[in-house]
């Protein structure tokens, strides 16, 4: 079997190496199954949807399986927003959100 030839605009990009970031997918698990045993975690004291706590967990969740799993994308904003340091500002964010007013 014959492999594809690069164009020549991918053969200038370099591969970016990364292995697996174990705190990172530990902190995506945690919220992942934190989540779905008890989602009145994301619930404020009224009883209501706390949508920004949902929405930072979520995405703290989203960008810890990204860096967790390894992959790294190639643009920076979606470098910027799915990084191991996006991570832990959104989880700090939302323990903010939660504890913090």
């Amino acid at each position: 079997m014959r492999t594809p030839e690069l164009a020549s605009d991918d053969a200038t990009v370099a591969p970016v190496h990364a292995s697996i970031h174990l705190p990172s997918l530990l902190v995506a698990l945690a919220i992942m199954l934190g989540g779905s045993i008890y989602p009145f975690l994301m619930m404020r004291a009224d009883g209501t949807a706390h949508h920004s706590l949902a929405l930072t967990l979520i995405w703290a969740m989203s960008a810890g399986m990204v860096r967790g799993v390894g992959f790294v994308p190639r643009a920076w904003a979606w470098r910027l927003l799915f990084s191991g340091w996006s991570c832990i500002a959104a989880l700090a964010v939302a323990g903010w959100l939660r504890w913090g007013y």
